[in-house]
């Protein structure tokens, strides 16, 4: 089980992993922050860019802010070089 912090941008121009905001990791998606639409969105998102299923992205804790706490059911091995990178992006 891995959790890493997000701050999500919700109504963005496209659909994006990368870079860094006060320690977390910053996800943007297209989707807007209405009805829980956006945070499906992230847990798509983050899904593809970590090579796992979107129903493994679990929001423990922000569902309804734009900063959130990410926990992954089953974190594939080197899942934390890879976050280290997409935070460098």
């Amino acid at each position: 089980m891995t959790r890493f912090a997000i701050r999500v941008k919700p109504g963005a121009k496209r659909d994006a992993v990368g870079g860094e905001h006060a320690g977390a990791l910053v996800v943007s998606v297209r989707a807007p922050a209405i009805e829980g639409k956006a945070n499906e969105a992230v847990r798509k998102v983050l899904a593809r860019e970590l090579g796992v299923r979107s129903r493994d992205v679990l929001v423990v804790q922000g569902e309804r802010g734009r900063d959130k706490l990410i926990e992954l059911a089953a974190a594939p091995a080197g899942v934390e070089d890879v976050l280290a990178a997409l935070r460098a992006r």
